[in-house]
């Protein structure tokens, strides 16, 4: 095993973060939204000492929620959830139409144009697993559009603003790094001064539109980033 392997394992250690109780951001008989915190699992992991997730601690109170997406463990923010499984094949609908808009903030090193879109395909990096990559000959196709919110010339960031057009893994934190933006706290991707710029992954799904599996009409959900 070479040492960068070896340091890569070590890093994904998993230790969930504490159970202070369900953030719930919106619940009605149908479906139901959480805030999910960084560094906990979104469905349980494979192997020992991975049981303990998000789902997981959602069905303690709501024992019909049955996952429809999910976030990147590192990653933070809104998760919808499908109270019954006639709603979840219907919110899995909407999610595999792409009529569910997801916008995300992230902080990252440099400072990007105002705003572009990143069109670059994603495949997994089988000798580095879970790491994927810009594959162009075998990678699904993968899209982002980006805006750029703000730049701190003193630490030299940006914070952006995120629109995932498609939901590969690992997809923002991949493209960014190939645009030369790694997301700060990245220590999957980013090299080891930018890994080390903060103490968690700075990722936030900060907004979720889409039409309601009840009624039909457009709803908002938002939640504002901690950091």
């Amino acid at each position: 095993m070479s040492a960068n392997t070896s340091s890569l394992l070590h890093s994904l250690d998993y230790i969930a973060p504490p159970d202070n109780g369900l953030d719930v951001v919106y619940a009605d008989a149908t479906l139901l939204v959480v805030n999910k915190p960084a560094g906990l699992l979104t469905v349980p992991g494979r192997g020992e000492g991975k049981q303990d997730c998000l789902s997981r601690r959602v069905r303690t109170a709501f024992p019909t929620a049955l996952v429809v997406h999910r976030l990147d463990m590192s990653t933070s923010g809104l998760l919808i959830m499908a109270l019954g499984r006639t709603v979840q094949s219907l919110l899995s609908r909407l999610f595999a139409k792409r009529q569910v808009e997801k916008r995300y903030l992230a902080v990252v090193a440099g400072r990007p144009p105002a705003e572009g879109r990143i069109d670059l395909p994603v495949g997994a990096d089988w000798p580095n697993r879970p790491r994927q990559k810009i594959d162009l000959t075998e990678g699904k196709a993968a899209g982002t559009r980006y805006r750029l919110l703000s730049h701190d010339p003193a630490a030299d960031t940006s914070r952006l603003a995120l629109w995932p057009e498609t939901g590969r893994t690992h997809q923002l934190r991949v493209h960014l790094l190939a645009i030369g933006h790694p997301i700060i706290g990245d220590t999957l991707y980013a090299e080891p001064s930018v890994a080390t710029g903060a103490a968690r992954l700075m990722l936030h799904a900060d907004q979720l539109r889409l039409p309601h599996p009840g009624h039909g009409e457009s709803v908002l959900f938002s939640y504002p980033a901690p950091f």
